[in-house]
């Protein structure tokens, strides 16, 4: 599957955003890697330009983490965060540190492993297990 062609992509590529203002977070770095041909929705973590584009298209409010502010686009498809969770660290680091994927920056793999094992979310085990499989198996 070319990723340009996803419907959450094609969504994210009409807002915009400048590339070296966000991060595509969440299980959406599996669908740029190949991991999964779905997802329900994106998560970005933005800052500068990026963050005050995604205010010009939805409301802002409280993430549900506690952490940090959020906008919701397109009925929840793709959510814009100022912080991430807990543990991530700094977010300019973790936005410096985006691999691109077909000119879209995305969490790295082994970035998105350790999140998400950090969380201990039973709904994040099958994609621990399909990141931790790719990270011992070459690709070819």
């Amino acid at each position: 599957m070319v990723l340009a062609d996803h419907v959450l992509i094609r969504l994210l590529a009409g807002l915009r955003l400048p590339p070296s203002d966000y991060v595509v977070t969440g299980s959406g770095p599996l669908l740029a890697y190949g991991l999964k041909t779905t997802v329900h929705d994106l998560d970005l973590v933005a800052r500068g330009e990026a963050w005050d584009r995604a205010l010009t298209h939805g409301q802002v409010s409280l993430a549900a983490s506690g952490l940090g502010l959020r906008v919701e686009l397109f009925d929840g498809c793709i959510e814009v965060f100022d912080h991430w969770l807990a543990g991530s660290g700094d977010v300019d680091a973790m936005i410096d540190a985006a691999v691109r994927v077909e000119g879209i920056p995305f969490m790295s793999l082994g970035d998105t492993l350790r999140w998400k094992r950090g969380l201990g979310r039973a709904k994040d085990l099958a994609d621990i297990a399909l990141i931790e499989h790719r990270l011992t198996v070459p690709v070819r």
